[in-house]
């Protein structure tokens, strides 16, 4: 009598957003997802987070989740031990470069409300006047003189307009500041200026590297602009139901919502 053998899961590493991807608008995982991920984890593949969000107001999430492994934090900046709160790379933004593009910037649209992300485990997040910031359990800190945003290593410069919406004020920064620094939207109201070259793509690609895995053993889930890179890189891209358009239109597959557990969708489709 002849035995069918079951096939190890397709993908060595499920590379996860958070905002907008694993979780849901009130910051949970939820457990159909949680059940999805732990049953692909025991088939074999590796889980990383791979967020737009700097290490500091990303800890919190991963330990609330039980989180122990690597996570790509700050749109690639830093690559962060999860089991062991260490900082393993950490690129910052040139603050000259950064102090030009800016000027370049508001040259073009007039003035802009600025806010910064320090570096390292416990840089702080400064935000400046007019600067919207969204609603969370994580403290800011204001500051009124632009020498402040430049006293310290920063992975990026957050920028907002009081007429542009995001995409266009990240398409005009872009045009302008394009050779200078990266521009990336990764959110509602969160249009960033990186580091030239910097994206989740280059963070991910170290990342996978420590976990002996490759391109084109990943399979990859987010849902703005600032993933497009990340699903350039990966064998197979996967946006959830609720992504932008630009996304959508890079990927290989899209899945249910984040709301509606896309992620579990794919993964328990893909399950041996």
């Amino acid at each position: 009598m002849s035995t069918t053998q079951r096939s190890p899961f397709p993908y060595k590493l499920i590379a996860t957003d958070l905002d907008g991807t694993l979780l849901r608008s009130d910051e949970t995982v939820s457990e159909r997802t949680r059940a999805a991920l732990t049953a692909a984890t025991e088939a074999g593949a590796a889980h990383i987070v791979v967020t737009g969000r700097a290490v500091p107001w990303t800890r919190h999430i991963l330990d609330d989740l039980g989180y122990q492994g690597l996570a790509v934090c700050g749109q690639g900046a830093q690559v962060y031990h999860a089991g062991e709160h260490r900082l393993l790379t950490s690129v910052t933004l040139d603050r000259q470069l950064a102090g030009l593009a800016l000027s370049k910037i508001e040259a073009e649209v007039g003035p802009l409300a600025l806010a910064a992300s320090r570096d390292g485990l416990d840089g702080e997040v400064l935000v400046g006047p007019g600067y919207t910031v969204q609603e969370g359990p994580l403290p800011v800190v204001a500051f009124e003189d632009i020498a402040e945003l430049w006293s310290a290593p920063l992975n990026k410069v957050y920028i907002q307009h009081p007429e542009l919406d995001d995409d266009a004020l990240a398409g005009i920064a872009r045009q302008v500041v394009g050779s200078l620094v990266d521009v990336v939207m990764a959110g509602a109201g969160v249009v960033e200026l990186l580091p030239l070259g910097l994206s989740k793509a280059t963070g991910l690609s170290l990342a996978a590297r420590r976990l002996g895995c490759r391109s084109t053993d990943t399979i990859a889930f987010g849902d703005m602009p600032n993933d497009i890179p990340m699903f350039g890189w990966a064998q197979h891209g996967v946006a959830m139901a609720n992504a932008h358009d630009e996304l959508k239109a890079v990927a290989h597959e899209i899945t249910a919502s984040n709301e509606d557990d896309g992620i579990a969708v794919v993964l328990e489709q893909l399950m041996p």
